[in-house]
């Protein structure tokens, strides 16, 4: 009687022990597991954000640059006997004198041009604070990018112009040694580069680059009279 009642007494402290140890190892991998799961959520999710947000800057960059030399009155830039071409007052590019973080262009915002350039048809990008700016107007800049979101290391647009030579549509020869004949088509593109961090995470960086084609291109030379 004693014997059977000794084999039924349970679990001797050590065999507690054990269990209890494999208990904690087994829920410990299970909490790094989870952890670690939610740490590469958590980070996957701050780099969708930061390349949605530097791609939707890149975006809106490239779709205003191209606009950059719009004239609402481009007929006027074709010459007559009667009235002389005009020279189109918004083809001109204004990069930073000292670095390629920064450029000002401009575009007519006008139905109906009235010849001249204004400040409220200024723009322009730049970086500055760790943030790009947008210019809406003359001396009117504001923030593109959040910094309390992402920290932009890098901006950069570098320009490149292709010509393509018009002087095949000249009824003369042109001189020789002559700068400005033939005429030129100056096909224009801007490299447009940007790289960020997020703010959340440093670890996170990210960059985007797109090309952009000018609508407008720039004629340059003319024919000999």
């Amino acid at each position: 009687m004693l014997e059977s009642v000794k084999r039924q007494a349970g679990l001797s402290i050590i065999e507690l022990l054990v269990g209890l140890a494999i208990g904690l190892f087994v829920v410990a991998s299970s909490v790094t597991l989870v952890v670690n799961h939610l740490r590469e959520h958590r980070s996957a999710q701050l780099e969708a954000r930061l390349t949605q947000d530097l791609r939707s800057a890149a975006d809106l960059i490239a779709r205003d640059l191209r606009r950059a030399g719009y004239w609402g009155d481009a007929g006027a830039g074709i010459g007559s006997p009667a009235q002389p071409a005009r020279v189109n007052p918004y083809l001109a590019l204004v990069p930073d004198a000292a670095a390629s973080d920064a450029i000002g262009f401009a575009y007519s915002r006008d139905a109906i041009e009235n010849h001249a350039l204004d400040g409220n048809e200024q723009f322009g990008y730049r970086l500055r604070s760790k943030a790009i700016e947008l210019q809406l107007g003359s001396g009117n800049w504001q923030a593109l990018t959040d910094a309390t979101l992402l920290t932009i290391s890098a901006f950069s647009v570098t320009p490149s112009i292709e010509e393509i030579d018009l002087g095949a549509l000249c009824s003369q020869p042109c001189p020789v040694g002559s700068a400005s004949c033939p005429p030129r088509l100056q096909v224009r593109r801007l490299a447009v580069q940007i790289a960020g961090r997020s703010v959340a995470d440093a670890s996170i960086a990210r960059s985007v680059q797109v090309l952009v084609r000018l609508r407008n291109d720039m004629p340059a030379g003319a024919c000999p009279a």
